[in-house]
This record gives C-alpha cells, structure tokens and sequence, in this order.
C-alpha cells in the first residue's frame, strides 16, 4: 500500500469550487469511510477547511483517479467539469501534510487554526475506525514536526487567522469600528474568534445570531453583547453594520429574500457582509443589491498576502526543518532545496470527472 494525498485549497480552486466538496464536522467520519469502503483502500482521513478539502489514503498504488471519480460520483459534477484536484505520494505527501500542519500551505501564512483543525479531522477518522498503522504514524509524526516547526521559527509571529482577516476587512472599510454594530452568525470556534476580536477592536455593538441560542448567549454575554437566535438575527438584519457569517450550515442561511426588507428598513444606509463560511452562508447574488457589499473568504486573498510579505522569509527556513526532521524520523525526504509549492508537488493533475 502507498500513502497519497488528493486535494482542493485556496490557490487551486475559488470558493464556489471548494464548498462543494466541503464537508461537515459531523461528518467527517462517515467521509472516511466511504473512501476505505472503496476496492484498494485501507485508511483514510478527510481534512475540510474554509480554505482545503484533502483526503489522505493508504491504499493499493494507483488509486488516485478512483477516488476523484468517487468524489465525481458523490457529488453529481457535469460530466465535462475537471477539477483541479492535486495530488502527492509517498514522501512527498508526506512533506505535504507536514508544511499544512505547520501553517505553510494555509491562505493565511503561519495561521495557528489549522494544527487543530488536522487534529480534529485525524480524530474523527480515528474514532470511527478508519484509520491504520500508516495514518496513525503519519499524523502522530505531523503533530511532532509542526511543534518542531513552530518552536524553532518564527512563522507564528505576527500571524492571524482567516476570522481576523475578515474583521481587518471590516476594519479597513469602516477605518473607526467604533461606530459600528456587527451581527456575528455562528457561535463555533470561527464565530467565538471574530467576536472576540472584534470586541478586541472596539465596536460599538456585538450581536451573536446562532441555531443553538445557549452558545449564542453564553458568547454575547463574554463581549457585552446581544445574544438572537438564527431566525431573530435574519429577522433583525437592519440593525447591523457589519455582517460576519461563519455557520456550519450546509447551505446559504441569507440571500435576496431575507436582505431585501433589512436594506429598505436601513433607508440607505449600506450593509457590508463578509462571508468566511464555507459552504458560504450568503448567496453571491446578495452582491446585486444596491447597498450590499459582499465580501467572500477568497477576497480575504489581498489581506493574507499583505501578512504572507512580512513572514516570507521564514518559510524557507521551516522547509529545511521539516526536511530535518524526515531524516530524524527516517522518512525518504526530498532535497531540502525542492520545490514543493502548495498545489503540485510530485504529480499535480486536473482530473475530469467520469
């Protein structure tokens, strides 16, 4: 059996590509054992991130195209769509996974989310029994190096995340936040950050709109905010500034048909929503209504960058220390000088569906 990587992230395909492959926490489980159910396949682990989908596999060689034709197959795609799925193996997925861990392939360079999210998703395909002596060695090793990494560099300093990259956009269209009210959508992990940082930032209200009213109040409560539940805070969409949405939902929680009344009741007065959800909550045709502008988590590209500058230098650096540690760990590494970019690597493939 070999270990391979498939995958999907920021720079090889937009948002309305990627969150049609994303899949739910809840569900991650059940995602992995549709691939080990495949002919060929042993273990499997599905990462899914606003910004990556990346399934991890040990199986028979070979089986790359089987899988994106059991994506294909899942997921109803035309027939004449190829997506842009790349792929690694062996070391090098290896090396991958290594560089994803330690916030070197993230949108946001050293974002610090993304070591928790590998570790949630090696979780659940853990505890849902689809996960072997190759992953289990594999992921065990990815947490080490990503420690190592972050220890002996200093690609963390300075660093956000995508929910901060949303509230800078806010920030840089409103300059003073102080005058400004903001609904936050989603009390998860995404949801608890961006409100935190924006009470951090000074805004003149939070209001907290969640399914489970109990997070959305025990949230609120934390900022000195108002807590709603999710129908109440699409009700009460007039009485924000600024729109920051980051649900699990699996689908749009807001378009035309609920936006509409809030910018009549606004008398004007522009709404500005950034979207850091995927699947994205707000449907992209919110942003042809005259007062809405919508912003999704791919516009947060110009932001990251801007961050990604200043950290440059140091990836260089946490490349030749992941390269260390696979000699240590005795892993066939590649030169410490390879070029291994986010999307590509060994064998980078669009792959039509079938």
């Amino acid at each position: 059996m070999e270990i391979f990587c498939l995958g999907l992230n920021h720079e090889s395909a937009p948002v309305a590509l990627r969150e049609r492959f994303a899949v739910a926490a809840g569900s991650l489980g059940e995602s992995c054992a549709g691939v080990v159910a495949l002919p060929g396949f042993g273990e499997a682990v599905v990462l899914s991130t606003c910004n990556r989908i990346e399934i991890y596999a040990a199986a028979d060689a070979d089986r790359r195209e089987q899988l994106a034709g059991h994506f294909d197959a899942i997921y109803q795609l035309d027939e004449t769509m190829r997506v842009p799925f790349y792929s690694h193996h062996g070391s090098a997925a290896a090396r991958h996974l290594f560089r994803v861990a330690s916030g070197l392939d993230s949108m946001v360079l050293g974002e610090t989310e993304i070591l928790g999210q590998v570790k949630s998703a090696y979780a659940a395909a853990h505890a849902a029994g689809q996960t072997g002596k190759a992953l289990n060695m594999l992921f065990q090793r990815a947490f080490q190096v990503a420690k190592y990494v972050r220890s002996n560099s200093s690609i963390t300093r300075g660093a956000t995340s995508v929910g901060a990259a949303g509230v800078d956009l806010a920030e840089k269209i409103f300059g003073d936040l102080s005058r400004c009210t903001v609904m936050v959508f989603g009390a998860g992990e995404m949801g608890q950050m961006v409100a935190r940082t924006l009470s951090a930032r000074g805004v003149k209200g939070i209001i907290v709109s969640n399914r489970s009213y109990d997070n959305a109040v025990a949230l609120a409560a934390e900022m000195g905010g108002r807590a709603m539940h999710l129908d109440e805070g699409v009700a009460e969409l007039a009485l924000a500034d600024i729109v920051i949405s980051s649900t699990g939902a699996p689908g749009s929680i807001l378009g035309k048909a609920e936006i509409a009344p809030a910018l009549r009741r606004r008398r004007g007065r522009p709404l500005f929503m950034i979207d850091i959800a995927v699947p994205r909550d707000i449907d992209a045709d919110v942003s042809e209504l005259t007062g809405v502008y919508l912003y999704d988590i791919d516009a947060l590209t110009s932001i990251a960058t801007a961050g990604r500058a200043r950290r440059e230098e140091q990836i260089s650096l946490c490349d030749k220390l992941i390269v260390r540690q696979m000699e240590k760990l005795r892993i066939t590494p590649l030169p410490a000088d390879a070029d291994l970019p986010s999307v590509g690597g060994d064998e980078t493939q669009i792959l039509p569906s079938r």
